[in-house]
């Protein structure tokens, strides 16, 4: 059974608060990958010297390229995704006064 969400005094959150985050979230998930993929890009720029960085199913890079750029970029997708997802969260505490999840 999933925990059930607790606005910041503790008590049980609302369907429809939970409902009226759900837009909020998505809308942090796209931002997310917008943003993370700029990051990316100039994060291989520096560190690559190139400005694409390596598919997997480009053959003239290694395993170990591929992998290293996908592991780069998974890490600053999900750093950008925690923040962006935090800041939304206080936003909709400040407009609510319910924490989105717990």
């Amino acid at each position: 059974m999933a925990p059930q969400t607790r606005n910041s005094e503790g008590e049980p959150l609302s369907k429809g608060a939970q409902l009226a985050y759900r837009p909020i979230g998505l809308i942090g998930g796209i931002m997310a990958g917008v943003v993370s993929g700029a990051i990316f890009k100039q994060v291989w720029k520096v560190v690559a010297k190139e400005d694409d960085a390596p598919g997997a199913l480009q053959s003239e890079y290694s395993l170990p390229e591929v992998v290293l750029a996908a592991a780069v970029q998974g890490a600053i997708f999900a750093a950008t995704k925690a923040a962006i997802e935090r800041v939304g969260a206080r936003g909709f505490t400040k407009v609510t006064g319910s924490w989105p999840g717990d």
